[in-house]
């Protein structure tokens, strides 16, 4: 009797539990949603020599803004794609931003070994707290933010994104004027 009392009870708690984990996991993606666009708020970080960027720099792109850290495998995995993609599309209007979330000395290794083509921002803390106001409510890295030429966030994606979900979402953005 006790054992069943046990087992049941187990079993509500997990229930319960990936009930929990399923809301926190979904959230993000449905607060923002492709028809109903949020804009940009306006944030500053600073690049590998401490110099402190404005995202205003970048106004009138499509920004593709990734947060990311040198610990993360899928992160490291999409950084070729995201390189191939500034260099092709950076003349029609394309801009991608990458915002570290660690210390700066293992992020100006990894660039140094891996010479990125686009910006990398310093965010640690105050990177984690902006991706967590994006909606990233569970801290997943790679986490990235899709911004029409107009400043309005039209995508957020939690996990990896794929060269060909990446182009399904900036082609159509790219020719807007």
């Amino acid at each position: 009797m006790k054992r069943s009392a046990f087992i049941a009870c187990v079993a509500v708690i997990a229930f319960v539990g990936g009930l929990s984990v399923r809301g926190l996991l979904s959230s993000p993606q449905e607060q923002v949603k492709q028809d109903n666009p949020q804009k940009l708020p306006e944030f500053s970080l600073p690049d590998l020599s401490g110099k402190q960027r404005n995202i205003k720099e970048w106004q009138g792109k499509v920004l593709v803004i990734n947060f990311w850290a040198t610990w993360c495998p899928p992160c490291l995995k999409e950084m070729p794609e995201f390189e191939a993609m500034q260099q092709k599309y950076s003349s029609k209007g394309l801009q991608f931003l990458g915002i570290a979330l660690d210390d700066p000395e293992p992020v100006k290794e990894f660039i140094t070994q891996k010479k990125i083509n686009y910006p990398i921002l310093i965010g640690q803390d105050q990177g984690t707290k902006l991706a967590y106001s994006f909606g990233n409510v569970v801290n997943t890295v790679p986490f990235t933010v899709i911004v029409d030429n107009k400043g309005m966030i039209v995508k957020r994606q939690m996990g990896a994104l794929t060269k060909e979900e990446l182009l399904k979402i900036v082609m159509p953005l790219l020719h807007e004027k």
